[in-house]
């Protein structure tokens, strides 16, 4: 199933860059319905810190600073609208504003 993502970057102190993506709805759990992705990358300077449970089924993330705190506010902004925005019909290319987009298996 392929996603269409969008990426965007975010400036305060340190590079916050986001990337996500969906398939819209399908009508399903997971083994029938959409896909979303969702990815937070360092690009200069953010202190973070990602957790995985062993076992599943959580993932604690952790940001240090008050640039970190402005650009996750801002880069979970940007991943709510193309989420809201594609959650019917997909995410396209040109719905949003974003510095990049790709489509991904």
């Amino acid at each position: 199933m392929q996603i269409v993502t969008k990426t965007n970057r975010f400036f305060n102190a340190a590079i916050f860059e986001v990337e996500v993506g969906t398939t819209g709805r399908r009508g399903g759990d997971s083994g029938h319905g959409g896909r979303t992705y969702l990815r937070l990358k360092d690009q200069g300077g953010s202190r973070m810190r990602a957790r995985v449970a062993p076992e599943g089924g959580e993932v604690s993330l952790t940001f240090g600073g008050d640039g970190e705190l402005e650009n996750l506010i801002a880069g979970l902004q940007f991943a709510l609208a193309v989420l809201a925005e594609s959650k019917d019909t997909g995410t396209r290319d040109d719905d949003l504003p974003a510095i990049a987009h790709r489509t991904m298996e």
